[in-house]
């Protein structure tokens, strides 16, 4: 049914980082989860209020809330993907983190809500008029919540959406807190165990606000400025130390400005030796490559490095070694000599993790002292002058 609704209603679907594309995949997401949450909500909230089961009313109110969520959602989709003005030059993409940010706390309402409601059936329980009908329509909603939940998975994970993947975990929720009521209404039927349904109630709301606050936190990150995907840190290495004059790669910046638009920069160290005009036409492929193939605004500096001269060489694999022994997350770059008449300056710059730039932490004093120390001690008249920086992306160790 999923790969039925993408293949009729979106056209060009395996070009999912176009922008009209993404946006229909996400309208119509929206649009499938308001009409069948609006659906389930008639189905329980008639058979709750012809039966006088609360739990089953506040389980139609639920959906109710659900469809509310995924027009909040819609609208996100919408603004998003408003074309950059003079306003805001990068666009209008994070407003999809911000309706994603909405359905997240949505859901911990939901918990809320439902924890207060089942804490009051819970000491005061009341019988539950049992019916296969009831019955039958949970069952149903459970079905068409659990297909619910692939099918926003499935186009959330397509084109990388955290406003569609909380969607998707609000109904697995919804499968979860709908099971619950099912079974405590067979067995309070069965049993006389009125009391269950509060328990069952309290059970769920526990886990509904525990999986939203793992939410919030998730569509909170990229407002932030969480750090890059990994993944994505590590193909963008690959593919730009895949070019034949590429040395080595540092300072990678990934600046997200929502789905789809995402500027990122880095330093390229490439031969001094080389063809300067020649190198400069490689960076433009490159850049060019990386927008065309995956959606990137990338921006690149050119550093020259020095391979003719064997002792810059031994120098770079010498303190490279030195570091990583100290700590693998370590990057050097930009080393060079300025020799002289009583010694030699070794100028480098070292990019650290976060943490060395901690309060009250000593960890970067102490990184450049022994980096310091091991050079001075292999060669006495070698001098570092070393700059500390902040890495903004973990890249993999490099030569």
């Amino acid at each position: 049914m999923t790969d039925f609704l993408l293949r009729t209603f979106i056209k060009n679907l395996q070009n999912t980082a176009d922008k009209a594309v993404r946006s229909a995949c996400g309208n119509l997401a929206c649009i499938v989860g308001i009409l069948c949450n609006v659906l389930l909500f008639l189905g329980k909230f008639i058979v709750g209020t012809l039966f006088g089961s609360v739990s089953i009313t506040a389980d139609a109110i639920n959906n109710l809330s659900d469809a509310s969520s995924n027009i909040v959602s819609l609208v996100g989709f919408w603004l998003g993907g408003k074309p950059a003005d003079k306003e805001h030059p990068y666009g209008h993409a994070r407003y999809e983190y911000l309706a994603g940010l909405a359905v997240s706390v949505m859901i911990l309402v939901i918990g809320i809500e439902l924890g207060k409601e089942s804490l009051a059936k819970v000491i005061s329980p009341t019988p539950v008029e049992f019916s296969w009908l009831s019955t039958c329509v949970l069952v149903a909603s459970i079905l068409v919540k659990l297909w619910m939940s692939g099918f926003n998975r499935k186009v959330g994970n397509l084109i990388h959406s955290d406003t569609l993947i909380a969607t998707a975990a609000d109904s697995r929720n919804d499968v979860i807190s709908t099971s619950a009521v099912l079974v405590a209404s067979l067995v309070a039927h069965f049993t006389n165990f009125d009391r269950l349904e509060g328990i069952m109630g309290l059970a769920v709301a526990l886990f509904i606000l525990y999986s939203g606050f793992g939410l919030v936190k998730d569509t909170l990150d990229p407002i932030l400025g969480a750090a890059p995907d990994p993944e994505l840190v590590e193909h963008i290495q690959k593919k730009a130390q895949s070019y034949p004059d590429v040395l080595g790669m540092h300072d990678m910046m990934i600046h997200d400005y929502g789905p789809g638009n995402r500027l990122v920069s880095f330093h390229l160290e490439m031969p001094a030796e080389g063809d300067v005009m020649a190198m400069h036409d490689e960076i433009d492929q490159m850049e060019k490559d990386f927008f065309a193939n995956d959606g990137l605004i990338v921006t690149i500096h050119f550093d020259p490095v020095v391979t003719s001269d064997p002792h810059v060489t031994e120098l770079r694999e010498f303190v490279e070694k030195t570091a990583h022994g100290i700590d693998p997350e370590i990057n050097i770059h930009d080393l060079r000599i300025v020799p002289g008449n009583t010694h030699t300056n070794v100028i480098f710059d070292v990019a650290v993790p976060p943490a060395y730039f901690a309060k009250g932490s000593k960890t970067g004093r102490d990184l450049l002292n022994a980096l310091r120390d091991a050079v001075r001690e292999k060669w006495p008249d070698h001098f570092c002058v070393i700059q500390l920086e902040q890495q903004y992306a973990e890249l993999e160790p490099q030569g």
